[in-house]
């Protein structure tokens, strides 16, 4: 199982945010992505999650079981800025919401993984509280635990570090770790270190307006 992206070219409206990028990434691997704000790392995640079309190159997921013509995206977890999370159901019935909609394609695993993945965040406690009186960081918890509660062998954050405390990035960390040991890839944008073994970097540079 591999990722592959060649050439890729993306523009934000008539700015070139991603100018000729090729890299691979392969079963296993993660890969954090690095420099300053604006310089398009959230515009590539979502490119390669297929929210964006590229202005031209290619992006493969070999391996990955997708049939011929479907994207990447069928393939991964993408978690952005946003929590996805519905306030007036409770954190439980918020996992089983998202095992149920995975398990439509394909790919969820459960009730008994939703009780897995609150173990995983530390959300046991909460698991009968509606999110919407959680706290930033609990509902950022949740968002980031519905990673574990269907198989996606390809996942893709965003700043997935937004409102947690040091504990809560280890606990992020390590379900990082588990993932990429189990032969998942990981591609993460962070500005605090998820504490991750070995892995690469990507670092992008602003590209000049396209003139």
């Amino acid at each position: 199982m591999q990722l592959e992206v060649e050439h890729l070219v993306v523009n934000r409206g008539d700015r070139r945010v991603i100018d000729d990028l090729t890299f691979s990434l392969k079963k296993g691997e993660t890969l954090t992505l690095l420099g300053p704000n604006g310089v398009g790392k959230t515009t590539l995640l979502r490119a390669l999650a297929g929210f964006i079309t590229p202005l031209s190159g290619e992006v493969r997921f070999e391996g990955a079981g997708l049939e011929e013509g479907q994207p990447v995206g069928e393939s991964c977890h993408y978690v952005g800025h946003a929590n996805g999370l519905k306030p007036s159901l409770s954190v439980l019935e918020n996992l089983q919401f998202w095992s149920g909609y995975l398990s439509d394609n394909g790919s969820g695993s459960g009730e008994t993984s939703s009780h897995d993945a609150l173990n995983q965040f530390n959300l046991v406690e909460l698991a009968d509280i509606p999110c919407g009186y959680l706290s930033a960081g609990q509902k950022r918890r949740l968002g980031l635990a519905r990673l574990i509660v269907a198989r996606r062998p390809l996942w893709l954050l965003d700043e997935p570090t937004v409102s947690l405390d040091e504990h809560s990035v280890t606990l992020l960390g390590r379900s990082v770790m588990s993932h990429a040991r189990s032969g998942g890839l990981v591609i993460a944008a962070t500005h605090i270190p998820l504490g991750l073994e070995n892995s690469r970097e990507l670092h992008l540079s602003i590209s000049e307006v396209v003139r």
